[in-house]
């Protein structure tokens, strides 16, 4: 019985500084290279199956600003606006796909189909597409870093996983009193690989039945 095949990646970046190794509700990280992050709290791989409340993130990342190389700084409005123009640079230079986004003052959500470039250099890809245009636009201090160096990736296998995470994201801003997000780049889901007319004996589609 063979496994689904990966049809979408949801990404996560997060801006400099806002989600350590060491992070109250859990990390990507296996290993802590800096003592003074270390001593903040405990490794926890993985996002933690009962969160830490608000006032206990907020008190880690005050301590945390004190050991940083740089200040913490959110993205605001205009943040927001230019990351979505460099998202949609990257989305059209690289012929990416992309059924939902959210931009958060401190990290950002992407749900991207099937790729010829892995969920890394895609992250790679829109983290310097935006790191360009914020700081040609004065958005970041010169040598201030934009981002977290890597980032986070979810593999979807399924039509249902993808339309279960673009609720997910497109409720992440709702979920913080924001306004709901729309951007010209992002397209809607139509179902692919099992959209209408759709091959049913296709590489995904037989190898779903095969599961």
């Amino acid at each position: 019985m063979g496994r689904p095949i990966v049809i979408a990646h949801h990404l996560i970046l997060t801006a400099y500084g806002w989600w350590l190794p060491t992070d109250p509700r859990g990390s990507s990280s296996r290993t802590v290279g800096v003592d003074v992050i270390a001593e903040l709290g405990e490794l926890h791989r993985g996002r933690r199956r009962v969160q830490p409340p608000s006032a206990e993130i907020r008190e880690f990342y005050t301590r945390a600003e004190d050991v940083l190389s740089f200040p913490l700084v959110e993205f605001n409005t205009r943040a927001i606006h230019e990351i979505a123009a460099g998202f949609a640079e990257a989305v059209s230079r690289y012929r990416y796909t992309c059924y939902a986004c959210a931009i958060m003052p401190d990290h950002v959500h992407l749900i991207i189909r099937k790729h010829r470039d892995k969920a890394e250099q895609m992250i790679e890809n829109f983290q310097e597409s935006c790191r360009l245009r914020l700081s040609a636009s004065g958005l970041r201090p010169s040598g201030h870093p934009v981002w977290a160096r890597s980032g986070w990736k979810v593999f979807l296998d399924h039509p249902d996983d993808i339309r279960r995470t673009i609720r997910y994201v497109r409720d992440n801003p709702l979920k913080r009193r924001r306004p709901a997000q729309e951007w010209a780049f992002v397209t809607e889901y139509n179902g692919w690989p099992l959209h209408a007319g759709h091959n049913p004996n296709s590489p995904y589609a037989r190898r779903l039945r095969e599961c």
